[in-house]
C-alpha cells in the first residue's frame, strides 16, 4: 500500500471510561483508504471497546472519531456508513444464502433489479454461487463466514468492522480464511478493521496493525516493522517469540549480561542502563565452528528439542539468561537432527539482529 494513501478514519485522543476504570486511554490512530488494519492485543486490552465506539454502540468519554473529515463520535450507529460483522455471524436461519445476502438491501427498499444484480455479483465475489439456495445450517463454518461477509459488503460500507471474525473456526480453516478475508478486502476496495488476539492472524492479514495493552496503543505500523523493530518488551513478547536477555549498557554499543559482554547496535540516544536485549529465535545461529564470524557467541546446553513440523525449536540454557534461549532451526537439515537434551551447543547472532528495549 502506498504511504501517501489518504486517511479514511482518524481517531484523536479517544478515551472511554466505565465507572472508575478506563477501558480506552487517549488512543490516536489514522487508518487509510482501502487498508486492512488490525487491532491486536490480549483479552481486556480495550480493542473491542474501541471497535464498538467506531460502530456507534459506545460513545467516547472524550476525543474525536473522524470519518472522511467528519466527527462521527456523536452520530447514532444506524447513521454511520460502517458495518460491524460479529463473531457469531448472526445469519437468519430461515433464509437461504441468497436471501441472507439480500436482506440489507431489501431493508433499504432498493429497486428489485438493483438487488438482484448486486446479489448476483456478490455471490461470485464471495464464491458462494453453488451455495445460493442453502440455509445456514447446511453450511460449514467457513461458508457461513463468507455469507456474513457478503451480507456486510453488499451494502458497500465506507469501513467494515470485524470482531474476532475467525475465532469460532478450527486452526486449519482459520489459516485458509485469513487469505480469503484478505482477498475479499482487496477485491472490494473497502477498508477493513479487524479486532483479534491472534498475532498470526494480524501478521498475515493486516497492511498495518496496532498493539494495545491496558487500553493504550503500545505501537502501530506494518506487521514487519512491529515484528522486526518492537519498541517495548510487551510488543516483542506478544508478537511472535522473543528471547529477552536482561543486561546493563556498557557504552554505546555493548551490553553486559551476567559475565559476558554482548555487542549491540550503536545508539546515540541516552537511555536507562538496565535494559533487555530482544533476539528472535530465527536470528540465532547454531555455530559448528568456534572461529565463525559472528558478533556474539555463547556456549550452552540443549534442554529440550521441540519438533514443530517445518521447524524445530531448541531450548538452550546459557549463562546470559535465566530463561532458556529458543533457537529455531529447519527440521529438514540433518545437522540439527543430532541434537538431544543435555548436549553442548554454541550459538551466535549479529548485533544488528538484536533490539535493545528499555525496562
Amino acid at each position: 500500500m502506498q504511504t501517501n494513501t489518504p486517511n479514511v478514519l482518524v481517531l484523536n485522543q479517544v478515551s472511554k471510561s466505565f465507572g472508575h476504570g478506563m477501558a480506552v486511554k487517549d488512543v490516536s490512530l489514522s487508518i487509510r483508504e482501502n487498508e486492512f488494519f488490525a487491532l491486536l492485543g490480549p483479552s481486556g486490552c480495550g480493542k473491542s471497546t474501541l471497535l464498538r465506539m467506531l460502530a456507534g454502540f459506545e460513545t467516547p468519554t472524550s476525543g474525536n472519531i473522524y470519518l472522511d473529515g467528519r466527527d462521527i463520535a456523536p452520530m447514532p450507529a444506524n447513521q454511520r456508513p460502517l458495518n460491524l460483522m460479529f463473531q457469531s455471524y448472526a445469519l437468519f436461519p430461515n433464509m437461504n444464502v441468497q436471501d441472507n445476502i439480500a436482506y440489507g438491501l431489501e431493508m433499504e427498499r432498493r429497486p428489485k433489479d438493483e438487488i438482484r444484480q448486486r446479489v448476483d455479483a456478490m455471490l461470485d465475489t464471495a464464491q458462494l454461487r453453488d451455495l445460493a439456495k442453502r440455509r445456514p445450517d447446511q453450511l460449514s463454518g467457513g461458508q457461513r463466514q463468507r455469507v456474513a461477509l457478503a451480507r456486510a459488503l453488499i451494502k458497500r460500507p465506507r469501513v467494515l468492522l470485524l470482531d474476532e471474525p475467525l475465532g469460532a473456526l478450527d486452526k486449519k480453516l482459520r489459516g485458509k480464511m485469513q487469505l480469503e478475508l484478505k482477498r475479499l478486502q482487496h477485491e472490494s476496495g473497502i477498508t477493513f478493521i479487524v479486532v483479534t488476539h491472534d498475532q498470526e492472524e494480524a501478521l498475515v492479514m493486516a497492511d498495518r496493525m496496532a498493539v494495545l495493552k491496558d487500553g493504550e496503543v503500545c505501537q502501530y505500523g506494518s506487521p514487519s516493522d512491529l515484528y522486526e523493530n518492537p519498541n517495548s518488551r510487551f510488543v516483542a513478547d506478544f508478537i511472535g517469540i522473543s528471547n529477552l536477555i536482561e543486561g546493563v549498557r556498557v557504552g554505546a554499543d555493548q551490553l553486559r549480561a551476567g559475565d559476558q559482554l554482548l555487542k549491540i547496535e550503536p545508539t546515540a540516544t541516552a537511555g536507562p542502563n538496565q535494559v533487555a536485549l530482544a533476539v528472535r529465535p530465527e536470528r540465532l545461529r547454531v555455530l559448528a565452528d568456534p572461529a565463525a564470524s559472528c558478533d556474539n557467541q555463547l556456549s550452552g546446553e540443549v534442554l529440550e528439542v521441540a519438533y514443530h513440523g517445518l521447524d524445530t525449536n531448541l531450548h538452550v540454557r546459557t549463562a546470559v539468561s535465566a530463561k532458556p534461549l529458543i533457537v529455531r532451526v529447519p527440521s529438514s537439515d540433518y545437522h540439527f537432527k543430532q541434537f538431544r537434551s543435555g548436549m553442548p551447543i554454541r550459538l551466535g547472532w549479529q548485533a544488528e539482529h538484536g533490539r535493545v528495549l528499555n525496562n
